[in-house]
């Protein structure tokens, strides 16, 4: 009895977990991604609190201004086009930071993690959401490639309490649609995305004029 219970422990269940796993993706190549768990829990951690209404418009990539997507690999990945989801000369270099000076470790996560966390894990602070994370962004690479893990990630993007997507974001603070978003609006909204919370471009454009420049200068090499 002992035995089947762990030949069900340790080959069944994580056969099943790879295999829905795998499946879940592959649907999802093809299929919107309408609600993720940080948009349950940030509905969760809502209640009670002063409402804002829940915003959120899916659209394809080509309905998403290049000036967006050249923002946000220039603010978030700058070798988004080149890693397999994985920047390990970022992570190396900021090990070598903390050990010779003692700075505190900084986030360094691609734009192919953050999708990954966005879509498939809870965003706990945990060693465990991190294997499920480097495990998802693994898959979403190999199955669904460099376009959709963009076009998912601006459609999922956190951009103000309740804005989730490019589109809600363009039409809430802009009163534009995705696709005709400026390079200043696309580096103003991209400086956002590290604490969406806390920031909008209005905010950005008096605390951050330098951090938008250096986004508007970057942005300029990239092309899709």
């Amino acid at each position: 009895m002992f035995k089947r219970i762990l030949t069900i422990l340790l080959v069944y269940v994580p056969a099943g977990f790879v295999v829905t796993s795998v499946l879940l993706v592959t649907l999802l190549k093809w299929v919107p991604v309408t609600i993720t768990p940080l948009m349950v829990r940030r509905s969760i951690e809502s209640i009670g609190k002063p409402h804002h209404p829940f915003q959120r418009k899916w659209v394809p990539l080509e309905s998403i201004s290049d000036n967006m997507i050249r923002a946000v690999i220039a603010a978030e990945d700058q070798k988004f086009l080149c890693h397999d989801g994985f920047d390990f000369e970022e992570l190396g270099r900021m090990k070598q930071e903390h050990i010779s000076d003692g700075s505190p470790l900084r986030g360094c996560s691609t734009i192919s993690q953050q999708t990954a966390k966005n879509c498939f894990t809870f965003c706990t602070s945990s060693w465990l959401r991190k294997g499920v994370e480097a495990y998802y962004t693994v898959l979403i690479e190999w199955i669904w490639g460099k376009d959709r893990i963009m076009e998912v990630y601006l459609n999922v993007a956190e951009f103000g309490r309740q804005i989730y997507g490019i589109e809600a974001a363009a039409q809430h603070y802009y009163s534009i649609r995705a696709e005709d978003l400026t390079l200043a609006d696309a580096t103003s909204l991209a400086c956002c995305l590290p604490n969406p919370l806390h920031r909008d471009p209005e905010w950005v454009n008096r605390h951050l004029a330098s951090r938008r420049s250096e986004i508007a200068a970057y942005s300029m090499i990239y092309a899709r």
